[in-house]
């Protein structure tokens, strides 16, 4: 083969292995801050199909700019999850540029892009699996970085449409060092921004203990899934520490890393991390 025309070969066979993009139209959404967003939609790929009692569906949710197509890559390639017997969701989530996002909103461009939090993100995702596809409580929910941040959401948000619950790499509060991690980002990228800023604004201000009086033990009381926390021992964009205090107020079963890759340890102990949620979501069936 002609070493030039190898990683375009290899690009299309990555990108053959996603499923195709579809769409979901939620209308006009209603966020927490009382704004609403306009002509919503969000974005979603799928492997396998839903059971007849409607309870084999896992949701994958996504890291920090991450699209349903990114993880579809890594739920083809077998390197999160299998895929057997499951009715697997890759999302996208608000402000990704495929889904509903200041650079494609046609009514709320721009800066007219309303702000959202964490909290809005995941109530989309249950719209979403609820009233499009139908699903009625899922197997699992699974997700990285910002996506785990989902995953500690969805845990104390709707505690019992959620069997199981993988938090990989991220938090259920941003600490104050990670705020000013990411505000900084934001004032260092001025120009094309606006995706990126409303992400990385809503990521700054996540915190799942504010239902519960900023108390992260009362958060977790609420935890009726079964819950695997998995971070690196040492981690500079995400501080573990939250997480694991967390995992031990829900008695949730965690998984230390040994964060010789910092953030990026989830990739360099991908093995290691793919075992401890196959036995981890095996144990369940």
């Amino acid at each position: 083969m002609n070493r030039a025309a190898a990683p375009a070969l290899l690009f299309t066979l990555c990108f053959a292995c996603a499923p195709r993009q579809q769409f979901a139209t939620l209308g006009d959404f209603a966020l927490e801050n009382g704004e609403v967003l306009r002509d919503c939609r969000i974005g979603y790929r799928t492997f396998g199909e839903l059971d007849a009692s409607r309870s084999n569906a896992v949701l994958v949710t996504p890291w920090a700019m991450g699209s349903s197509w990114h993880l579809a890559r890594q739920i083809a390639s077998g390197r999160l999850l299998g895929l057997s017997g499951r009715y697997i969701i890759a999302v996208d989530a608000f402000a990704n540029g495929v889904a509903s996002s200041p650079s494609n909103s046609e009514r709320q461009r721009g800066s007219a892009f309303p702000r959202f939090s964490m909290r809005d993100v995941v109530e989309s995702q249950y719209q979403l699996l609820t009233r499009v596809l139908g699903v009625r409580r899922l197997e699992a929910v699974v997700g990285t970085s910002a996506g785990g941040m989902q995953v500690f959401q969805w845990t104390t948000a709707h505690p019992e449409f959620v069997a199981r619950a993988v938090a990989i790499a991220g938090s259920p509060r941003s600490s104050p060092t990670d705020r000013r991690r990411w505000d900084e980002a934001v004032r260092q990228l001025s120009s094309d921004a606006g995706d990126f800023a409303r992400q990385a604004s809503a990521i700054a201000a996540f915190d799942v203990s504010a239902p519960f009086g900023g108390s992260l033990q009362r958060a977790a009381a609420a935890v009726r899934a079964k819950l695997l926390v998995i971070v690196p021992a040492q981690d500079e964009v995400v501080d573990p520490a939250p997480a694991l205090e967390f995992a031990r107020f829900a008695s949730a079963e965690v998984v230390v890393l040994d964060g010789r890759c910092g953030h990026r340890a989830p990739i360099c102990e991908g093995e290691v991390v793919r075992s401890a949620i196959a036995r981890f979501l095996e144990d369940a069936r």
